[in-house]
């Protein structure tokens, strides 16, 4: 067995240990255990321009992804794709061939008239000599034969300019535009005339089949035979189908199958105009139902270009009646009552127009441009609200009030020009932490902005006087526009930017409201907490609204779906929940006042039209 002697250290003496040592640190290479790189860069570094050129190019790269109309997938087993034939394919060059009957005549007249016209330059600058007088005289015959014949070419002529003309006016002509209007809408009627059918809730009309008459000619004598005694077993299925059993129990099994409520799409308000650009709200008319105006913005990255509000009809559900272009992105739009003609835009840049949908020109009426007191940020939401403080039967007043992401809440003085007051500025509030046994308290720190942006408002359905806003910190503030005390009280559960809020039209006590948290949630008013909360998928939701039929069914929307609740039928889980379309988000949400329909806008500037299907709605009791 082997073992290693052990070294034995020799031990230091006193002279060793006296001496001077000197030790020299450096540094070593230095190992990385764990390097997280930032996400975020300031705009003002070197490299911010070669960062925003790379988001750019990923961008353009999750565009060409499967899921995508430009993605294309191929497959290739060689390094060099195999050989394929190219074909240029261009529209047929037409030849025609033009002619004329010319005469021999025609040809000597012409050229006869041309020579005299010469020789009379000539006679005229040498009267005395005699051969030009003989020609004028020997040319006379040629030019009289020559002048029918011009005469005609240029009566001709002007009667083309003149029909041309009077073509051009009649295109031109606002008699000629509005018949053009007129037939349009009766095409489209014709064209969508069982949806508009079942929209209004009316029988719809079936044409009859009608065989071709190559199927009637190749029919042989037989089978004409054969046809008489089928006629006759149908007639008479026809006559007994209400005593077939059979048929009784087809009858009774129906309604088990159809009983599921559902969303029946019957068309989309959209057109080359609207499209790209985003649905921001809508707003029927208050005296005619068919008419629809929309508001619509276009979002492109960090710009925002220009907004569109279009007046649609039941007439015509192709291409709306008015459009009117707006200089920033429309946010808010609604008709007045009083003058149903007046339509009131909010925009994104704080500008408030009001337009006359009875004018085809994009120019308002009256526009907050030179007021000095107009919104600094977006006019989220609007309304004509009635004032009935002291006004009898129809003399009530009408204003217009608007809330905007500047924190205020105003009211608008219509006149020779829009100018405003302010009725309410929304403070921000701190939240409340509870303190913990023994925890000292920590300094509060002042907000960025004392001003909390208003998301939305709504008016309360009796009294015009007391209004619910809602915030971008998730608050809810019941205010008063009469009274030294202008917020009556604060609604505290959301935890994000409140989207929407709506008292309920048949109990008046109650309120929704919905909010970028992904829930919706049930108040009282005299309850400072909740009474129910309903969520159902993790997104969003963008817009809700009650409906006008019944105390217990709102409809909600979020990014991907639309959803109708019946809190008599469930409190947990919709009875309806309809996707979407992938492509698109869906931004708002509508009902319709005198059908059992829907309408939703969409990102991409649809706004579709839905059919509720067997949702038995409960009578309009209060809650």
């Amino acid at each position: 067995v082997q073992v290693g002697q052990e070294e034995v250290e020799a031990a230091l003496t006193e002279e060793e240990l006296d001496q001077r040592v000197d030790i020299y640190l450096s540094e070593t290479d230095t190992l990385w255990m764990f390097d997280m790189p930032s996400v975020l860069v300031s705009v003002e570094a070197e490299d911010a321009g070669r960062i925003l050129e790379r988001n750019k190019i990923y961008v353009e790269i999750c565009k060409s992804k499967p899921g995508n109309d430009r993605f294309a997938e191929r497959m290739v087993q060689t390094l060099a794709g195999a050989a394929k034939t190219k074909e240029v394919q261009c529209e047929t060059i037409s030849m025609a061939d033009k002619g004329m009957m010319v005469t021999a005549w025609d040809l000597d007249n012409s050229l006869d008239a041309s020579g005299s016209r010469a020789t009379t330059g000539e006679s005229s600058r040498s009267p005395t000599s005699k051969e030009p007088d003989q020609s004028v005289s020997s040319d006379r015959g040629n030019i009289l034969h020559f002048c029918p014949v011009f005469i005609l070419l240029n009566q001709a002529h002007h009667n083309v300019e003149e029909e041309k003309c009077h073509s051009e006016a009649v295109l031109t002509s606002e008699n000629f535009k509005q018949d053009l209007v007129i037939m349009e809408r009766i095409l489209m009627e014709n064209i969508f005339q069982p949806k508009l059918a079942a929209y209004r809730q009316i029988p719809v009309l079936i044409e009859p089949d009608v065989t071709s008459d190559t199927d009637s000619t190749a029919a042989t004598t037989e089978e004409d035979e054969e046809e008489e005694p089928d006629k006759e077993k149908k007639d008479g299925g026809k006559e007994e189908k209400g005593f077939d059993p059979s048929a009784l129990s087809d009858v009774n099994e129906r309604p088990e199958e159809e009983a599921a409520p559902r969303l029946e799409q019957l068309w989309s308000y959209m057109c080359d105009v609207t499209s790209g650009h985003s649905v921001s709200s809508m707003a029927w008319n208050k005296v005619n139902p068919d008419l629809l105006a929309v508001g619509y913005r276009e979002l492109d990255s960090q710009d925002e270009k220009k907004g569109l509000a279009c007046c649609w009809s039941l007439k015509n559900p192709m291409w709306p009646e008015r459009i009117f272009h707006c200089e920033h992105g429309v946010t808010a739009l609604d008709f007045s009552l009083a003058s149903p003609n007046l339509l009131a835009v909010g925009m994104s840049s704080g500008s408030v127009a009001i337009y006359d949908v009875r004018n085809q020109h994009d120019t308002p009426l009256l526009d907050s441009s030179a007021s000095l007191n107009k919104h600094t940020g977006s006019v989220w939401q609007l309304r004509w609200v009635e004032q009935d403080r002291g006004a009898a039967g129809g003399d009530k007043k009408e204003r217009l009030m608007c809330i905007s992401a500047d924190g205020r809440v105003t009211e608008w003085l219509i006149q020779q020009r829009l100018d405003c007051s302010d009725l309410l500025k929304l403070r921000r509030t701190e939240r409340e932490k509870k303190k913990l046994p023994g925890e000292k308290e920590k300094k509060r720190e002042a907000p960025i902005s004392q001003e909390a942006a208003g998301m939305c408002f709504d008016f309360h359905p009796e009294d015009t006087d007391i209004y619910l806003a809602g915030t971008d910190e998730g608050h809810i503030y019941q205010c008063s526009c009469s009274g030294k005390e202008q917020i009556l009280g604060t609604y505290r559960g959301h935890k994000g930017p409140v989207y929407r809020v709506a008292w309920n039209p048949w109990s008046t006590e109650l309120f929704l409201s919905c909010s970028a948290d992904w829930s919706t949630m049930l108040w009282h008013r005299g309850s400072q907490t909740p009474l129910l909360t309903f969520t159902s998928v993790p997104a969003a939701v963008h817009d809700v609204m009650w409906s006008p039929k019944s105390a217990f069914l709102f409809a909600a929307v979020n990014e991907s779906r639309v959803e109708i609740w019946d809190l008599s039928v469930s409190i947990f889980n919709p009875v309806i929940s309809c996707p979407a379309n992938p492509e698109a988000t869906l931004t708002s949400i509508l009902f319709a006042k005198n059908t059992d329909c829907l309408l939703v806008g969409d990102s991409l500037g649809g706004v579709g039209v839905w059919e509720l299907l067997n949702l038995d709605a409960p009578g309009s009791d209060k809650v």
